[in-house]
């Protein structure tokens, strides 16, 4: 089993485990902050750019890097998900519409938060064809074909879970889907920081997951109406 593979099971189980909690939503007495940031331990590596090998006229116009690992000039780790795990009561669950855009033959956002059972508009602004493929394990896996005329796709998604989507129409075109039980989860920003607001007091266990740099967790405690600071640093594999 290679470090990509044992990433994505990683993935799995890091999320997938919190299925079995039935999530109670509504108003929080009291409720706290966790924040901090994600680093990166060492020398920052550099974006790798990518080669654009097909429809050049629309995916070549704008330079890419590989977003799998972006880390900024002071060491934030980029597009990291931080989430709670094992929480089963809090702040409602979010009810807007996850949105993934295809743009410039590249996924918008890279990493896409989605609470479970959410419907996913998958839509595209290129004109050129794309598919969705989904390696998803606990969701149905999808591979849907895009054409430039459909400009929208639906899905839904209703289990727990991290899973990979890619394009095969193009190879460099990757990007992830997690799928929540609960509201208390972010993704970091460029300089590789988050937020978790309206979090009942209590002792929790917090996650952090990046899809090369893998998982790590530790303990956090909020009080009420407090701001607890919660930072990772997370190596190089």
């Amino acid at each position: 089993m290679n470090g990509r593979t044992l990433v994505i099971a990683a993935a799995v189980a890091a999320i997938g485990c919190s299925a079995a909690w039935a999530y109670e939503g509504g108003p929080v007495k009291d409720g706290g902050s966790i924040a901090g940031e994600v680093k990166y331990q060492g020398t920052p590596p550099a974006a790798k750019p990518i080669e654009v090998t097909k429809d050049k006229g629309v995916c070549g116009v704008k330079a890419k890097v590989d977003e799998s690992l972006l880390v900024g000039k002071d060491g934030g780790v980029e597009n990291a998900v931080v989430f709670l795990r094992g929480i089963d009561k809090g702040k409602p669950m979010p009810t807007g519409t996850p949105v993934l855009d295809q743009k410039d033959c590249r996924y918008q956002p890279h990493v896409l938060l989605i609470p479970a059972g959410a419907t996913v508009d998958i839509r595209t602004d290129d004109a050129v064809l794309h598919n969705i493929h989904t390696y998803s394990k606990l969701n149905f896996p999808i591979n849907m074909a895009q054409p430039k005329y459909k400009k929208v796709l639906h899905h839904s998604f209703h289990k727990p879970e991290i899973f990979e989507v890619r394009c095969d129409a193009h190879g460099w075109m990757d990007g992830w889907f997690v799928v929540e039980a609960n509201p208390y989860y972010a993704v970091t920003d460029a300089s590789g920081t988050y937020e978790l607001t309206d979090v009942p007091p209590g002792r929790y266990e917090l996650v952090v997951w990046q899809e090369k740099l893998g998982e790590k967790t530790r303990q956090v405690t909020v009080s009420a109406k407090s701001a607890v600071r919660a930072d990772f640093t997370l190596a190089g594999k």
